[in-house]
């Protein structure tokens, strides 16, 4: 059995009871986890959450393939397309809004059926979270400014002279993580990488888990990449890049590099034809959905990789109440 081995909580939904206190659903993008989760939660009357940094933001919903009201199929659905582009959504906030849903759920004997691809989440939900303090947003905007026209070799250079330990484990190209060190350098004088090892526990720690991975075959990812990305233009994927793109909001921020978001803003700028924006959105996902399984092979012990024509009968297998 994969899962944590904690408590044994049953769930009643729909006239059957589970033995999981949630279902966690995970996979590379285009490997049909959202249909998964909605035929779950409509078998056990339970409450899709969303595991996806990408579709918390409100001004996205076609780019990133935000479940449409028609997916949904008339099961609630929780921490989708709620947050205003402008702010930066850290792993910390998004556990802080699914810690109270789940407790809200737990009283009411809800199934939580969380479902994205965002690995970084269901680690923080599983094994809980660095205890980072936030970086106040004055000292944020403070220290982009102090960024602005600067190269990324120069902030780790920075970095190196102010904080060598943390300079070491990161590549002098990776501009957004030394950027993210520096300014919890400015907020807490302290080192990013002392805080690492002091752990603060997940809402999910503990509690028996049903952790699904979909591994689709790597062509038939591909595949279903090109035709969604296509379907997404044919549904106004650039029409809502655009109005992003009328905001002028910081290019650093995480709704601005979503996949097909910066290829899209070349094309609305004229430094791509809208051919090649599309050929880029396309590569970039691709390659993001190979790093997403690369992640839940090497950082996410006990899933069960199952393949996607599969998932459905392996998942009420698992869930079916057994003496």
């Amino acid at each position: 059995m994969g899962g944590d081995e904690g408590g044994n909580e049953r769930h009643e939904g729909a006239g059957q009871e589970v033995r999981y206190s949630a279902v966690l659903i995970a996979g590379p993008t285009a490997s049909g986890k959202s249909a998964l989760a909605v035929a779950l939660a409509q078998r056990f009357g339970g409450v899709v959450i969303n595991a996806d940094s990408m579709q918390v933001y409100r001004d996205l919903s076609v780019i990133t393939a935000r479940p449409t009201r028609e997916e949904m199929g008339d099961v609630p659905h929780d921490l989708y397309g709620h947050v205003n582009g402008a702010r930066n959504h850290s792993v910390a906030a998004y556990v802080a809004e699914a810690a109270a849903l789940l407790a809200e759920l737990a009283t009411q004997g809800r199934l939580p059926v969380l479902v994205g691809g965002t690995g970084l989440y269901f680690k923080a939900l599983t094994e809980g979270l660095s205890a980072i303090p936030p970086v106040p947003e004055a000292v944020r905007a403070d220290f982009r400014a102090h960024a602005a026209g600067r190269t990324t070799g120069e902030l780790h250079d920075e970095l190196a002279v102010r904080d060598p330990e943390m300079a070491a484990r990161l590549r002098p190209s990776d501009r957004l993580r030394v950027m993210r060190a520096l300014e919890v350098l400015a907020a807490t004088g302290r080192s990013l990488s002392s805080f690492q090892g002091e752990r603060q526990p997940g809402p999910l720690a503990g509690q028996k888990l049903l952790q699904i991975f979909l591994a689709p075959e790597r062509e038939l990812v591909r595949e279903r990449i090109d035709r969604r990305f296509d379907a997404m233009m044919a549904a106004g994927a650039l029409d809502e890049v655009s109005a992003l793109r009328d905001r002028r909001l910081d290019p650093l921020l995480p709704v601005m590099r979503a996949h097909g978001v910066p290829g899209l803003i070349a094309y609305l700028d004229g430094q791509l034809s809208l051919a090649e924006a599309v050929v880029r959105g396309k590569a970039d996902t691709r390659a993001y959905a190979k790093r997403q399984v690369t992640w839940f092979r090497h950082q996410m012990a006990g899933w069960h990789a199952v393949a996607p024509e599969a998932g459905l009968a392996f998942a009420l297998a698992e869930l079916a109440l057994r003496d």
